[in-house]
């Protein structure tokens, strides 16, 4: 081998060290940039969702206002003499909500959840509401019950609660509805 070889080979060699740790280095970079970018992202992402939460109360408080907003809940304490169906609500003689239910919801109201049936506006004064609850009873067969509460709206939120248990004295679902304190 020539010198003049050896020192181009030299030059060579030197010349791709530098492309190399050059390539490593800017993969490097765009690595910790993509990673600020992630970041950033992400902070965005939580800013969205506190913003969306904070515009769903202030629609809340705006379409629902405490004056007049009224609600109705649904709870199961159920199971043995009941497999609930169906549920109707009236308010005032207005069907305002109905639901039909699919066996994973049942099982869950049975497990003590509670359902939101029902929220809107009702002007104070004095309401009626009407409740029909369809299933399947003791003996697998069809059961359909209603229970009415009349109430006194006042200028506070007013919440209603519908309550379907078991009745052991009788072997029958009972449905009430209880207005909360």
């Amino acid at each position: 081998m020539t010198d003049s070889f050896k020192t181009l080979f030299a030059g060579v060699l030197a010349a791709m060290v530098v492309f190399t740790s050059a390539a490593v280095q800017a993969e490097a970079e765009a690595e910790q940039d993509s990673k600020a970018v992630a970041e950033r992202v992400e902070a965005l992402k939580k800013n969205v969702i506190r913003l969306n939460r904070d515009l769903f109360i202030l629609e809340e408080d705006l379409l629902f206002p405490a004056s007049t907003q009224f609600a109705v809940f649904l709870s199961v304490n159920a199971g043995e003499f009941l497999n609930l169906d169906a549920v109707k609500l009236k308010v005032d003689g207005d069907i305002v909500a109905s639901h039909l239910y699919t066996e994973r919801q049942v099982t869950a109201l049975e497990r003590g959840g509670m359902q939101r049936l029902f929220i809107g506006n009702l002007k104070t004064g004095t309401h009626e509401v009407t409740v029909f609850v369809e299933g399947m009873g003791p003996n697998n067969r069809a059961y359909k019950q209603a229970a009415t509460l009349a109430f006194e709206k006042s200028t506070e939120t007013t919440a209603l609660e519908i309550r379907i248990k078991d009745r052991s004295s009788d072997y029958q679902p009972m449905v009430s509805i209880v207005e909360w304190e």
